[in-house]
C-alpha cells in the first residue's frame, strides 16, 4: 500500500506558495492563482527537458521517468517541481492508457488525472466548439460578416479517439444552413488547446483567441474569431483553465500539471504559465516534452521556448532496451528476447538525436528507463557507448522503487545542472523566423530527422501560400509527423537515409503563432484501437477507479 496523499495545501506550501493564491479543487487538487508568479522568490530555477528516442507503441515512459526523476532529486534535498502535461481522454481510452507515469513513479490522485482533473481539457473543448457554433451561425444570418461557406476551415473538437469523425456533413436538414463537409479534430490538437499552453495572461490569451482564422468573406478578406465577436465569450470560458494545477508525486513532490497539447499533432508542451510558476519556485524544475527528440523536443524549443523566452540547461533522454532493439530490427513483439546485438544495432538511432541536442548546445543525459528482463550484457552496451559517446548514461527502476530507484539518475543530471551553471551556450534554433515556411521545414526535416530534404504536394504549396498571405510569413512551424521513425513512414525505425519528408497539407494557426505542416498518414483525430484501454477499467464498489494504467 502507498502512504496517504499528503494535504495539497502542504503541498503548495513546502514549494513556497502563498496561502491566498491556492485554490483547492478537491482534497488533492488544486488550482494556482497567476498572482503567484509576482509573489516568487525572484530567482529561478533550473529547467530540465525530459525527452526520448522514437518510441515504441507503447511509449518508453517519459513521465514515468520525469515523476521518478522528480522524486530522486527530493530525496537529495533539492526543491524539485515536476512541470508536465495534462492528459487527454483520447489516449487514457485508447491505445496507451493513463498519463501519469506508473508503479511507484506517478503523479497522484492518478485516477482523478487521467479523467477529468479540473476541467481545463473540457473547457478548450466548450472554447472551440464555441466559435465553431459562432461561425456556422454567421453563415446563417450573413451577419456580423459575409463568411463564404467555401473556406470555413474552423472543424469541431471532442477530447476522445473517434475515427467515425473524421469526416462529417454538417447542416442536413431544410433551413439549417449551407450543407457542407467538416472534421472534428481531438481536442489536444486544437488551437484553442496550443493558445492557452503559449498565453501568458488574460489579455494575452484573449488578443490571441482574436487572431484565430475561421475562414474568409466573398471577397477574400480573413475573418478571424474576434470579427466574429467570440474571442471575449471564449476567454470566459477559459478563465479558470488558464490557471495552472499543482497536484503531488506518489512520494509527495510537488507537480505543477497544465496543458495537454498533442506532440505528434500538436506542439506537444505544457503551458507556458506552469513552467514559470515552477521555475519562480523550484530548484530544479523537470518538464517533458511529447513523444521523441524529433517531435516534442524540437518544438519545445524552436516553438516555446523562441516565444516564451525560455531554455533548458540540459535534456535528459529517455531510452529503454525494447525500443533500442525495435530500431535494431528486432520486431516489438520480440523485444523483450535477450539480443545484445539488436540493441547496439538501435544504437545508431540514438546517436542520431544525440547529434542533434549537439546541434542545439545542450548538455545531456541518457536515462535508461529499466525492466525487469534487461540483461547484464544489454546494459554493458549502453555504458560503453556513453562512454565512447561522452555522455552520461544512468539507469533508473523508478516504476518499481519510485524515488529510490532513481538516485543514480539523479545525481547525473544535477552533475550536468552544475556543469551548465559554468558552461551554459545561448539559444540556438534550427531555423530563422525569417526564413520562409518552405525553408524552416525542410530545415527542420535535413536537420532534426536526418532527411534529405522536404517535398510538397500542390495543395501543400497552396496552403502554405494562403498562410502567408494571411499574415504567416515569419510564424515558426509546427510539424505533424508520426513519432514512431524519424521519417513520415511509422514502418521505417532506426536510422534511415535517403528519405525525403513529404508535406500534404498545411494550416495556420494565427492565434497560437505557428503553421502546422502536416505528413505523411498523420491525422488529427485518432481512432481506437481493436481492444480499447477502456476495456481494462474497473469501477469498485468503494468507488476506487483501476485500470486506467498498466499494471494497476
Amino acid at each position: 500500500m502507498s502512504a496517504p496523499l499528503r494535504p495539497i495545501a502542504d503541498v503548495a506550501q513546502d514549494l513556497g506558495l502563498h496561502a491566498d493564491d491556492v485554490i483547492p479543487w478537491g482534497r488533492h487538487r488544486a488550482k494556482v492563482s497567476l498572482d503567484a508568479l509576482g509573489r516568487g522568490s525572484g530567482r529561478q530555477g533550473r529547467l530540465v527537458l525530459v525527452s526520448a528516442i522514437n518510441p515504441t507503441p507503447a511509449g518508453e515512459g517519459k513521465t514515468t521517468t520525469s515523476v521518478a526523476l522528480a522524486m530522486g532529486l527530493a530525496k537529495r534535498g533539492r526543491r524539485a517541481v515536476a512541470a508536465l502535461r495534462e492528459p487527454s481522454l483520447g489516449p487514457v481510452f485508447g491505445m496507451k492508457g493513463g498519463g501519469t507515469g506508473g508503479g511507484l513513479a506517478t503523479l497522484e490522485p492518478a485516477a482523478d488525472i487521467n479523467l477529468h482533473f479540473t476541467g481545463d481539457i473540457h473547457a478548450v473543448t466548450s472554447a472551440h466548439n464555441l466559435l465553431a457554433a459562432i461561425a456556422d451561425n454567421a453563415m446563417h444570418f450573413r451577419a456580423p460578416v459575409n463568411l463564404d461557406p467555401r473556406t470555413l476551415r474552423w472543424r469541431r473538437a471532442l477530447d476522445m479517439n473517434d475515427r467515425a469523425l473524421r469526416n462529417v456533413v454538417l447542416s442536413l436538414g431544410k433551413g439549417h444552413g449551407p450543407v457542407r463537409e467538416s472534421a472534428f479534430d481531438i481536442t489536444a490538437a486544437s488551437e484553442v488547446m496550443a493558445i492557452l499552453c503559449l498565453a501568458t495572461s488574460v489579455k494575452d490569451l484573449e488578443a490571441r483567441l482574436a487572431r484565430i482564422v475561421v475562414g474568409t468573406t466573398m471577397t477574400g478578406a480573413p475573418v478571424r474569431a474576434g470579427d466574429l465577436g467570440a474571442s471575449a465569450a471564449m476567454t470566459a470560458l477559459l478563465l479558470d483553465a488558464l490557471m495552472p494545477n499543482i497536484v503531488q508525486t506518489r512520494e509527495g513532490t510537488p507537480a505543477v500539471v497544465h496543458g495537454g497539447p498533442f506532440a505528434n499533432i500538436a506542439h506537444g508542451c505544457n503551458s507556458v504559465l506552469a513552467t514559470r510558476l515552477a521555475l519562480a519556485y523550484g530548484d530544479d524544475v523537470i518538464t517533458e516534452a511529447g513523444f521523441g527528440f524529433d517531435l516534442g523536443a524540437e518544438k519545445f524549443l524552436d516553438i516555446k521556448c523562441r516565444m516564451a523566452g525560455l531554455w533548458p540547461h540540459g535534456v535528459v533522454l529517455v531510452a529503454t532496451h525494447r525500443a533500442l532493439k525495435m530500431h535494431g530490427g528486432v520486431p516489438v513483439a520480440k523485444s523483450g528476447d535477450a539480443d545484445a546485438a539488436a540493441l547496439s544495432r538501435g544504437l545508431e538511432h540514438l546517436e542520431k538525436h544525440l547529434e542533434t541536442l549537439r546541434f542545439y548546445g545542450l548538455p545531456a543525459v541518457v536515462a535508461v528507463n529499466g525492466f525487469p528482463n534487461d540483461t547484464a550484457d544489454e546494459q554493458a552496451v549502453l555504458r560503453d557507448f556513453g562512454a565512447r559517446h561522452g555522455v552520461a548514461v544512468a539507469r533508473h527502476e523508478g516504476f518499481a522503487k519510485g524515488g529510490e530507484g532513481a538516485l543514480e539518475l539523479a545525481d547525473a543530471v544535477t552533475h550536468m545542472l552544475d556543469r551548465s551553471d559554468a558552461e551554459r551556450s545561448a539559444p540556438r534554433f534550427v531555423y530563422e523566423l525569417s526564413d520562409a515556411p518552405q525553408e524552416k521545414i525542410r530545415k527542420i526535416a535535413r536537420t532534426v530527422y536526418g532527411a534529405d530534404d522536404a517535398v510538397f504536394t500542390s495543395g501543400a504549396v497552396k496552403d502554405l501560400e494562403a498562410a502567408v498571405a494571411l499574415g504567416g510569413a515569419e510564424l515558426p512551424v509546427c510539424m505533424a509527423k508520426t513519432h514512431l521513425s524519424l521519417t513520415d513512414d511509422k514502418g521505417r525505425p532506426g536510422r534511415p537515409r535517403g528519405f525525403n519528408v513529404t508535406v500534404r497539407e498545411a494550416r495556420l494557426s494565427a492565434g497560437a503563432g505557428f503553421i502546422v505542416a502536416l505528413t505523411g498518414d498523420i491525422m488529427t483525430m485518432p481512432g481506437l484501437p481493436k481492444v480499447p484501454a477502456a476495456a481494462r477499467v474497473v469501477v469498485h464498489d468503494d468507488g476506487r477507479v483501476t485500470g486506467l494504467m498498466q499494471g494497476d
